[in-house]
């Protein structure tokens, strides 16, 4: 009960950020939004884009741990599928943060 507490809390935090900033993100003047919570919206979402990286990689770490200490024969396998999903995880934070301040310039 305490996990899907937790997932609605943030998903509510995240929805009030989203609501806190569209104004200022979706004025327009000449294509550009205006204000200084216009450039808020791309550092809030990358700060956003590298939290769910690290939930995610320590979520795949302990599964993975977990994984090997029930089937120590299979550390090998489990080792090498645990770094290729960590380093596709990292790989779409890096892209969202550098989509997250190209929003903000």
């Amino acid at each position: 009960m305490n996990k899907k507490l937790a997932r609605i809390s943030l998903m509510m935090i995240v929805a009030g950020l989203a609501i806190l900033v569209a104004p200022a993100v979706f004025a327009q003047d000449g294509g550009a939004a205006t204000g200084a919570l216009g450039k808020l919206g791309g550092p809030i979402g990358a700060g956003l884009a590298v939290i769910g990286a690290g939930l995610g990689v320590g979520r795949i770490g302990g599964s993975a741990t977990e994984a090997m200490a029930r089937q120590p024969e299979m550390a090998g396998q489990i080792s090498t599928a645990m770094l290729i999903t960590a380093a596709m995880v990292e790989a779409a934070a890096l892209f969202a943060v550098v989509v997250g301040l190209l929003a903000s310039l």
